[in-house]
C-alpha cells in the first residue's frame, strides 16, 4: 500500500530531487506545493496525506509558523522539517511545536528512505550527528510551545493578527466575524499561554516562532 506524502518547498530542483529520492520509497503517489497556502490546498483536498516535508524557508511560512498552522489543522498528519541548516536549537523548537523529524537538505537518499521508514513506524527521526549538547533547555519557551499546541486553528489565526499588531475590530472584518467572537477567542488564547493581555500574547508568539536568519535558508 503507497503511503500519500506531500513535499512542501518553493525550490524546483529540490522538489525534482526529493521526488525522484522519495518515488523508490513511497512509490509515486507524491503531491508537491511551492508555498505554504498550496501546502494547505493540497492538505485539504487530499484528506489521506500522511507525511509533509516542510522547507521552513517557503513563501507564507515565516519561521516556526508553518509548522505550527499545520499541526493545528492537520493534527493527524506528520510533519518532518527539511533545511538546509542543521542548528540543534532550531531543531529542538521544531520538536517542541510537533516535528516529527529533522531532515538536512544535503541527506542522501538512503538517509531519507530511513528518516520516512522511522516516521512513518511512529518514531522522531534525526541525524544522528546532531547534538544537543550546548543547546541550553528553556523551561520558558518549553511551556509556550506546549501551550500555542493547544489553540485551536481559529484562535492560532486570531494570535497570528494579534502579534502583527491588528485590533480586535480588524480582526473581525479580516475573519468576517463579530468583534464579541474575536474577543472570546482573545480570553482562552490569554488564559492557554499564561499573560496577562493580547500584547503580551503577541510578543510570546513572535518569539517561539522566530528563527535565526542563517537558519532557515
Amino acid at each position: 500500500m503507497q503511503t500519500r506524502v506531500l513535499i512542501a518547498d518553493d525550490h524546483p530542483l529540490f522538489r525534482a530531487a526529493m521526488y525522484q529520492a522519495l518515488t523508490d520509497i513511497v512509490g509515486t503517489d507524491i503531491l508537491q506545493a511551492a508555498s505554504l497556502d498550496e501546502a494547505i490546498e493540497q492538505l485539504n483536498a487530499h484528506q489521506d496525506i500522511e507525511l509533509v516535508f516542510l522547507d521552513l524557508s517557503m513563501p507564507g511560512n515565516d519561521g516556526m509558523s508553518g509548522l505550527l498552522e499545520l499541526r493545528s489543522k492537520f493534527p493527524d498528519v506528520m510533519t518532518v522539517i527539511v533545511t538546509a541548516h542543521e542548528d540543534p536549537e532550531l531543531v529542538q523548537r521544531a520538536l517542541l511545536l510537533g516535528a516529527s523529524g529533522f531532515i538536512p537538505k544535503s541527506a542522501s537518499v538512503e538517509r531519507i528512505a530511513d528518516a520516512v521508514e522511522t516516521v512513518l513506524d511512529g518514531e522522531q527521526w534525526l541525524p544522528e550527528e546532531l547534538s544537543f549538547e550546548n543547546v541550553t533547555q528553556d523551561a520558558n519557551l518549553t511551556a509556550l510551545s506546549q501551550s500555542l499546541s493547544t489553540l485551536t486553528p481559529h484562535q492560532l489565526k486570531v494570535l497570528q493578527m494579534i502579534a502583527d499588531g491588528l485590533l480586535n475590530k480588524q480582526i473581525a472584518f479580516e475573519l468576517n466575524i463579530s468583534e464579541s467572537t474575536v474577543k472570546q477567542h482573545v480570553s482562552a488564547i490569554l488564559k492557554k499561554m499564561g499573560v496577562i493581555n493580547r500584547t503580551k500574547a503577541g510578543i510570546a508568539y513572535k518569539h517561539a516562532m522566530a528563527v535565526k536568519e542563517e537558519s532557515i535558508v
